[in-house]
């Protein structure tokens, strides 16, 4: 058993294979950073003009973005810690990816939708698992893992 992933479908315009495709992909990534089988993430396919919503509303900056990530784990200055949640799933969070940004992204880099979705996937489970992207050295530790998991999958560049 993997991860239990929650697909939601705002364009209602995904095949099965989509759905497919990126839990194949989650499961290798979580297995591979050693994720413990039974954890909860959910996966929100939307279009441009909500993940610009979204991006406005959380990010401050009102304009599309190919995936958003929302760590359920991250405990800060300002964010509260759940007590005696020990025996219960792990929540790790909500990844949401704008299927238009894809295909944009896609076509703009040469390869195919797959590989895009599949690298926004996986980018966002990678954030809520706290890797970021925001110094050098955290971003070449992020994209050499995605590239080793969509190699391994078959979806390399």
């Amino acid at each position: 058993m993997g991860l239990e992933i929650d697909f939601i479908d705002e364009t209602e315009q995904q095949q099965e294979k989509t759905f497919q495709l990126v839990e194949e992909l989650l499961n290798l990534a979580a297995q591979k950073e050693g994720v413990a089988a039974g954890c909860e993430i959910s996966v929100t396919f939307t279009d441009n003009e909500r993940i610009q919503e979204i991006n406005r509303e959380y990010r401050g900056k009102d304009q599309p973005t190919d995936v958003i990530s929302f760590a359920l784990e991250e405990v800060g200055e300002d964010e509260v810690q759940i007590i005696g949640a020990e025996d219960q799933p792990r929540m790790l969070g909500d990844i949401v990816i704008s299927v238009s940004r894809a295909k944009e992204q896609a076509a703009e880099y040469g390869h195919s939708f797959e590989r895009e979705l599949g690298f926004l996937a996986v980018h966002g489970l990678l954030h809520l698992l706290g890797y970021d992207h925001m110094t050098e050295a955290e971003e070449k530790v992020m994209f050499a893992k995605q590239k080793e998991i969509l190699n391994e999958y078959g979806l390399q560049r």
